[in-house]
């Protein structure tokens, strides 16, 4: 069996690692640190499934491209991809569906914009409506500092087209999970739980980011608890979107706050999630590539399967993320990373080749480290053990990623 991964990030590392594990992956365009990368467009390589890494081409349609040349494909058309590409429609979604989420409203215009924010309460949560990487979430506890934002977004200056329009909602106070679903179309199954970290610093604190760190599984989250966000948010949501014509076939990434009134969504991804997935992927102890070729045919025969192992990743960023990364960095290292015990996979996201052909930083996100173990405490021993042994001028990493974990 012949696999595509399309996308050039850690993610795509991650599911081309797993994937190997029972077929031929090729990676697309991929990067140095990722074996099998070629510059080859999808559209032009033969393979039996086809598995689409970032958000972007998904909005822009690269699924259905795929699939009108009869190509197996793992990823929601441009149609179920507004789900991220258009957090404003995700919202009228959700409210479609009565899937529980936070009070919001939807603008285009400052002044009612600022209206519904001075009615609100803190923290104020600003969004864009549109693609913005991963950085174009604003939570704040201070008033002037988010009507800032709203002025910013809607005109254009911080993201641009992007954010011309906003979401604002109210500040959902609780213990934020993710949750990855596998879909077909018509029905989904669920993958383990993960926990992300999103700020840049220590204890939550400086601006958002696309992830510094998470791990699997999460020891307080039941399987109780993940069936409920199956029938109550994830199975309605399938079902509008049925509703409306689409036939989803891909991940559904469920973002959650648990908060003391239940959880509710605060956004869906319609990919899978970094770096969740370098914590979640590497524990299956099914077959990855039988699952999403099942999802991508329309037909999810058994529900995946995981094994006890802990996984614990670390994101290794540049300095400057994720404002203005300062990139050119020669990475050292790598080999003596990779044969620490305990580390699954080095999962390369902003690398590329200097003039030399070291293996340099071209990225905020370079790369995450995934340690394994059978706690918590030793899979986050086993990953940062390997990052002490990865340098480059300007290195960051959050010291805190799974620490106390009960």
């Amino acid at each position: 069996m012949k696999s595509v991964v399309v996308g050039s990030g850690a993610r795509e590392h991650a599911l081309a690692h797993v994937l190997s594990r029972d077929s031929d992956v090729i990676v697309t365009p991929g990067n140095p640190g990722i074996p099998n990368s070629t510059p080859r467009p999808p559209l032009e390589i033969d393979a039996d499934l086809f598995v689409i890494g970032p958000e972007a081409p998904l909005v822009e349609g690269i699924a259905d491209q795929l699939r009108e040349q009869g190509k197996t494909v793992f990823g929601p058309g441009s149609d179920g991809a507004q789900l991220e590409g258009s957090k404003a429609w995700m919202k009228e979604l959700l409210v479609e569906a009565n899937v529980p989420t936070a009070k919001h409203g939807t603008f285009t215009k400052e002044d009612e914009a600022i209206s519904f924010l001075q009615e609100m309460s803190a923290p104020y949560v600003i969004k864009t409506d549109g693609l913005a990487a991963g950085k174009g979430v604003l939570v704040t506890d201070v008033l002037e500092e988010a009507q800032s934002a709203v002025e910013n977004y809607l005109s254009g200056n911080a993201f641009g087209k992007a954010g011309k329009t906003i979401v604002i909602e109210e500040g959902l106070i609780g213990n934020e999970i993710s949750i990855l679903a596998i879909c077909d179309g018509t029905k989904a199954v669920p993958l383990s739980p993960a926990q992300d970290y999103k700020r840049l610093l220590d204890n939550d604190e400086g601006p958002n980011t696309g992830g510094m760190g998470a791990y699997s599984p999460i020891p307080s989250v039941s399987e109780e608890f993940v069936n409920t966000i199956m029938t109550d948010a994830v199975q309605p949501t399938l079902q509008a979107l049925i509703n409306r014509g689409i036939n989803y076939r891909g991940v559904l990434y469920a973002g959650i706050m648990n908060t003391a009134s239940g959880p509710k969504i605060l956004e869906y991804n319609v990919r899978f999630g970094d770096p969740e997935a370098q914590v979640v992927l590497p524990r299956m102890r099914s077959s990855l590539f039988a699952l999403l070729h099942q999802a991508a045919k329309g037909n999810i025969e058994h529900s995946p399967d995981f094994s006890d192992d802990v996984m614990v990743t670390i994101v290794c960023a540049s300095q400057g993320y994720p404002e203005a990364p300062i990139t050119g960095k020669v990475i050292q290292g790598l080999d003596k990373a990779r044969n620490q015990k305990g580390v699954e996979g080095i999962f390369c996201a902003g690398v590329s080749l200097n003039d030399n052909g070291d293996l340099v930083t071209s990225g905020g996100r370079v790369m995450t480290v995934t340690g394994k173990g059978s706690t918590h405490e030793q899979a986050r021993a086993n990953a940062y053990k390997s990052t002490q042994e990865i340098t480059w001028e300007g290195m960051y990493k959050r010291t805190d990623i799974a620490r106390d974990i009960k």
